[in-house]
Parts: C-alpha cells; structure tokens; sequence
C-alpha cells in the first residue's frame, strides 16, 4: 500500500555519514566500548568453530520464545494450514508459506517422532488496515497434534506464519519443530528499507524481490526513493513530459501506473506498505520536462561554473510551479487510491524563502535546510534523521516534539572488507541522550541502498545480510545485543535466503550453507 508520509529529511551529504561510520564503536554483550577491528576479528574467529546444521533458529529474534527438547515431524505432503475465514491476503499468504515452508514435498516423515499435522490460525480482526500503526503481534504455538498462530490482525498473523517457516527446519531427509512457544510483536512500528531508483534504474521484477526478501525478516516499509536529480522514471499521465526528457529511457528505464500499482499491490500481500519519496524543491534537475519550472542559474564564481549548465530548484517565486505540485501530487493521490486506507499527505514547500537565489542553491544538499531552518514543520510531520552525529540530531528533534525515524547507521551501500553487519547491529534509535518521552517519539529506523554505484547486479547481494541486523535492531526488545549469540541465528538466517533463492552475501568468514547449491 502507498503512503504519502511528510518526511522532513534532515539534509546532509549521505557520503559524510558513510564516512562517519568507518569511526563507529561497538558495544559488545557486556557493554565494553570496543574498536571495529578488534570486533571484527572476535567475530571472525568464532564463526570459524564450524556449526553447520539448521535448528530452526528464529530471525528477528522475538520478543519471547520457549522451547522444549520435544521434536516433531511434519508431512509436507498432508500438512494443513486450517483458517475458517475468508480473506484473500491470507489465503494467498498460505499457498505462499506452504511452498516456503516446505520447499521439498518428496520428504518424509521421521517416523521415531510425533507428527504435527495442522497449525489452526484464529485473526481476531480481519479488517484492521495497514497503517503505521497496525498491530504486528501474534502467538504462536507449536505442539502435537495442533499447532496454533493467534494474531489480532492479518498482519500479525503474516509475520506468525514467517516464524513459523523458520522454525520448521530440515533434519536429513525430514522436516521437523521443535515443541515452541512464541509471543511476539516489533519493537518499533516503522521499519523501512530505502531503494534508489533513480541513480539506476531497478527492474520492476527485482522490486518484487526485494520485497520477497523485506518480508523474510519482517520489515514493513519500502521506502521507494523514485526520482532524483539523475532521473525521472515515474510515468506521469498528466505530465509524460517529465518522463519523456527525464528518464535514462522512456520506453525500457520507466514505471507505468500500471507497474507501481502492481509493487504496491504486492507489497500489501506481504504486510509492507509503499512510502514514495519525491524531492521538492530540490533535487529536481529531472524535472526540466516542465518548461519554465526550475529556476534559470548563472554565477560569476569560478567554483559554481560547472552548475551554469543546470537548472536549480523548483522556482518559488512563479505561482505555477505551485499549480503544478498541487496537480502532480494529486494525481499521485488518485494514482495510489491511497485515501481509501488512511490519510495520506503531500510534500509541501516547508518554508521555502522567496529570496533564495541559485548560488544558495548548493546548500540545499548540504545544509539541515528544513529542520535547522528554524521553518515551520507540523507537528504530525515524521522527521528523518540520516546525518552523521546523529545522537546529537536524535536529541535535538525528539526534544522539538516531533516523531522521528533513523536512517544514519545503516547506509547498506557502504562497504568494508570483511563482516561489517555487528556495527549495523549494534546502532540502536535510542542510543542518544534523551528523557523517556523523548525516546518513545522514535518510531523506528531505516536502511539505505543507495543507487550511486548500485543496480539491478548487485542489489540484493550488497543489502543483504547486512540488513537482517538492521530487522532485529528493529524488530526484537532492547536487550538482545549479543553478537556472539546472534551468530548462530543470522547464519542459519542467511542459508534460509539462499534456499529460497535470495543471493545473499556471506555473514560469517568460513561457513557453508547445506543445501546452497541444490537449486
């Protein structure tokens, strides 16, 4: 589902805060300020002790979880999902899980063990909508002979059936649980994942991909970066100009409405909602489709020459321009049908100052223009916070009163030799100075794949694992921060992946998946 979210972003080069992080500390399990290498190596080393079994480890970790040394068998031939109700999410959920749970239907049973023949699914509430504030919890229970998942919405119940087709695991040539009991829900409500398709161009089937792989760790958010300076690939009806002269191609490198109703559709099947972001005023070089809509710039210093042959930002001194983004955003609104689930917001021109001038305009990209403007920001605005110092900035929204949403720690297109995944892990939202009331206006993080040098070859290799430690960062209670404990789970995690054919780079130094190369 679509949402036109206000996202006040907190302007600064992303380059300076992957920089920042080549600085980062680590806390380990005791709380130990430790440096990046000698982590990295601690980790190296451990994961070389050679574990190389499945045992239905759960990723994200939940929020509690009890397991008996009872085992199970299940028939994938006869197993039954049982859900008396009627709903085409679920039901489409079930056929999806089935396949993922059972990825093999020629096993057998382990006929030494008990055998678990259904798992019973009870919503309470069928027609909650997707919002940022949908209910996520669910219980699940695994015993013999039934096997329960109670959710209170399909959105909690689709998060159960994921940890239920993780618990379930190959055991030689059978699939078998172990006796668990589940009670779970996030520990933040908006947990995103950034893609760029504007830098390059991803193929709409790759989307579906990515979404696949968000709902394998429980995100609930694509944050959909579509347009930017380098391109404009969205196909307006009302303006096929912008795509026409801004796209890398108009014909192949584009997406119809068609095509974003279809991402849009499909993550809704998964429990994610589409959030679009589209920069106004700036980074709007893209937009030159429109005559007469970006501002004409020249400048006698030497060192802005090279910008005398660009435009600079949406023009705020014609009152057409502001015709035009009421129009746009509009046919966004009906595009995205998005005022049938909950209220949707536009972008708007925050304090944008008439006197700003083109040889100001270099600022926009590197100044806290919105926020540290001292502009007027609604209080319902979501304010992102993706500048390094971000502890400082965390503190300074949250004491303004305004809901905020992480993004500094986690530049997935970031990268270092070696495991890198424990510095993402051990970022968390609330790590700043900050009263109560302040740390609970945190409503989550997110992740970013920037498309700089990122493209339809290496997407999903360069973002995952990395970002399963962003998910349990976001997902599981505040008190799971043990690497070492974490180890065994993520790599268990990313075999899953593989197996159900997501190329997913390693997270260990010297391990192997079992079944890695059977597809």
């Amino acid at each position: 589902m679509l949402s036109l979210l206000i996202i006040i972003v907190i302007y600064g080069f992303h380059v300076n805060a992957q920089r920042n992080m080549r600085n980062m500390y680590l806390d380990d399990p005791k709380g130990v300020i430790t440096g990046n290498k000698r982590m990295i190596d601690q980790v190296a080393e451990f994961t070389d002790l050679g574990y190389d079994y499945e045992n239905g480890n759960i990723w994200p970790k939940p929020q509690h979880e009890s397991r008996s040394d009872k085992l199970y068998t299940l028939d994938p031939k006869t197993f039954k999902f049982v859900f008396k109700e009627k709903n085409w999410i679920i039901k489409k959920a079930i056929n999806r899980y089935k396949k993922l749970t059972f990825p093999n239907e020629h096993f057998r049973v382990d006929k030494k063990l008990k055998q678990i023949n259904t798992i019973d699914i009870s919503i309470e509430d069928l027609n909650e909508p997707l919002t940022l504030e949908s209910n996520e919890s669910y219980i699940l229970k695994i015993s013999y002979p039934r096997s329960t998942l109670e959710a209170k919405s399909i959105w909690g119940a689709l998060r159960g059936l994921e940890t239920f087709s993780q618990v379930v695991h190959r055991n030689g040539s059978s699939y078998v649980a172990s006796e668990t009991v589940v009670r779970d829900f996030p520990r933040f409500k908006y947990r995103g994942f950034l893609i760029d398709t504007s830098r390059h161009f991803l193929p709409v089937s790759q989307i579906f991909q990515i979404l696949d792989a968000l709902a394998y760790s429980k995100f609930n958010i694509l944050h959909w970066h579509i347009v930017d300076d380098q391109s404009f690939p969205f196909v307006s009806k009302k303006f096929p100009e912008l795509h026409k002269k801004g796209a890398f191609n108009e014909k192949t490198h584009v997406y119809n409405p068609k095509q974003v109703q279809d991402i849009i559709h499909y993550a809704k099947l998964l429990g994610i909602r589409v959030v679009p972001e589209f920069n106004t005023p700036g980074h709007t070089h893209s937009w030159n489709g429109i005559p007469g809509l970006l501002t004409e710039c020249s400048s006698t210093n030497q060192r802005e020459k090279a910008f005398e042959d660009m435009k600079g930002p949406i023009n705020p001194i014609k009152n057409a321009s502001y015709v035009f983004l009421k129009d746009f955003f509009a046919e966004m609104l009906i595009n995205s049908n998005c005022s049938s689930f909950h209220k949707c917001h536009t972008h708007r021109l925050i304090g944008f100052c008439l006197n700003n001038s083109c040889s100001k305009y270099r600022g926009f990209e590197n100044a806290n223009y919105v926020f540290e403007s001292g502009a007027v920001i609604e209080k319902d605005a979501i304010v992102n916070v993706w500048k390094h110092k971000w502890k400082k900035e965390m503190s300074r929204v949250t004491k303004a009163g305004y809901k905020v949403v992480l993004s500094s720690c986690w530049y997935l297109n970031y990268v270092s030799y070696g495991l890198d995944w424990p510095k993402f892990y051990t970022c968390d939202p609330q790590g700043f100075n900050g009263t109560k009331k302040e740390k609970d206006l945190v409503i989550g993080g997110s992740c970013a794949i920037w498309g700089e040098y990122v493209d339809a070859t290496n997407i999903i290799q360069r973002s995952f694992g990395r970002a399963f430690a962003v998910a349990e960062r976001l997902w599981s209670s505040e008190d799971t921060v043990s690497i070492s404990e974490a180890l065994i789970r993520i790599w268990e995690h990313r075999c899953r992946y593989i197996d159900r054919g997501i190329p997913t780079e390693p997270v260990t130094r010297s391990k192997f998946c079992r079944n890695e190369y059977e597809r």
